[in-house]
């Protein structure tokens, strides 16, 4: 809110990296994803629409249902936006704070290959989409972002949780070992194990390293939620082992559409 507050008028119209969106449309799918997600989960009806059966139906249902919500709050000021904002901010913090988190969430995390979820993992998406879209405003207008190890580290644990799904068809010895690295301060290690059936992340290092691939931490969360192109970020991220195994990385996408 700070933030939207100290915009100039032209600033609302700049582009963001999302090549759809100005700032001022990016604000708009705030408002419209929390107001969209209180009245489906929280007050219950649901949108008058079939229901999607494959992952493409998904995308093409969320990218319409985002393109119309930004029509119609794009079209308000930027006062009465920031105002609306505030309100669905606290009532969805609420509706969060409200739920049992190891009960099933209404929406499954689709992008990590989940059919079902918990509420926890819905909840840390959430926050994965609230801070991408801020900090696509924040890279657009030139303001620091928020990269502090309090708000940034659960973004991007919560983006490597996709990284099995990710590399479901990748091959793999059982025991293989493949390790990532965020560096900075907001940054981890996560590793990824083959056994006999799939891949799965583990605590700490076992088995046989076959690669090690580092993300510089200014990078990571575009590179997870398509705001960077493979070309440019591969230039940006290192590699030591296989390299085919440890760049398969930057095909992981942790957004729906």
């Amino acid at each position: 809110m700070e933030l939207l507050r100290s915009l100039a008028p032209g600033e609302w119209e700049i582009q963001t990296i999302a090549p759809a969106w100005r700032v001022k449309d990016v604000a708009a799918h705030l408002l419209d994803t929390q107001l969209r997600r209180l009245s489906i989960c929280r007050d219950g009806p649901r949108p008058n629409v079939a229901a999607p059966g494959s992952p493409a139906e998904v995308a093409a249902l969320v990218n319409t249902l985002n393109r119309e919500g930004v029509t119609v709050y794009r079209r308000l000021s930027p006062q009465v936006l920031i105002s609306l904002l505030v309100w669905a901010a606290r009532e969805s913090a609420d509706y969060h704070m409200s739920l049992d988190p190891f009960a099933e969430a209404v929406f499954a995390v689709s992008w990590a290959g989940e059919e079902r979820s918990a509420n926890w993992f819905d909840t840390a998406r959430e926050l994965t989409e609230r801070w991408h879209h801020q900090q696509q405003i924040r890279l657009a207008v030139h303001r620091p972002g928020i990269m502090t190890p309090e708000l940034y580290f659960p973004v991007l644990d919560c983006f490597m949780r996709g990284l099995p799904h990710a590399y479901r068809g990748q091959d793999g010895e059982p025991g293989t070992l493949a390790r990532f690295e965020v560096s900075g301060d907001c940054g981890g290690r996560w590793f990824l194990h083959r056994d006999e059936n799939a891949w799965r992340l583990i605590d700490g290092p076992e088995g046989q390293e076959r690669s090690r691939t580092v993300i510089p931490q200014e990078i990571a969360w575009r590179v997870f939620t398509r705001g960077i192109d493979r070309t440019a970020a591969r230039a940006q991220v290192t590699v030591t082992g296989e390299h085919e195994l440890g760049l398969h990385v930057l095909e992981m996408v942790a957004i729906v559409a």
